[in-house]
């Protein structure tokens, strides 16, 4: 590997802490290292791997399915705008919580659900007595 050609690649976990994917490099090598990143769908398994423009990254952060396609390699952990400026998201939209079939409004309750009232304790300790 060149000179020149080493500038352009660097290791993947100092690329997810510039690109301020990850919070810290420690979160990003145990990332890499719990084996759930992919680049270029290829398993990696060392921090140490080098990634480039061009290659893309897929793994779960949050729950969520990240697919991140490298643009450029940073030089430093820099403000958000220029670390979003390092990669495009290739992520597929997340479904919103109002997407989902249960999704009441947090002030109402299905009838039967959650904590009892006082009137239903009541109404049990007298069917217990009995």
């Amino acid at each position: 590997m060149s000179g020149s050609e080493q500038a352009e690649r660097q290791r993947v976990d100092k690329w997810l802490w510039f690109s301020r994917i990850v919070k810290s490099r420690t979160l990003a090598s145990e990332l890499v290292s719990s084996g759930k990143l992919r680049v270029n769908k290829l398993k990696i398994a060392k921090p140490s791997h080098l990634v480039g423009p061009g290659d893309v990254l897929t793994f779960t952060h949050y729950g969520r399915l990240r697919v991140i396609s490298i643009v450029a390699i940073g030089a430093r952990r820099g403000p958000a705008p220029e670390a979003q400026a390092l990669y495009e998201d290739l992520s597929p939209p997340q479904e919103s919580k109002e997407d989902t079939p249960n999704a009441a409004d947090p002030g109402q309750r299905e009838s039967g659900a959650g904590r009892p009232t006082k009137k239903d304790r009541r109404d049990l300790e007298r069917w217990l007595k009995a």
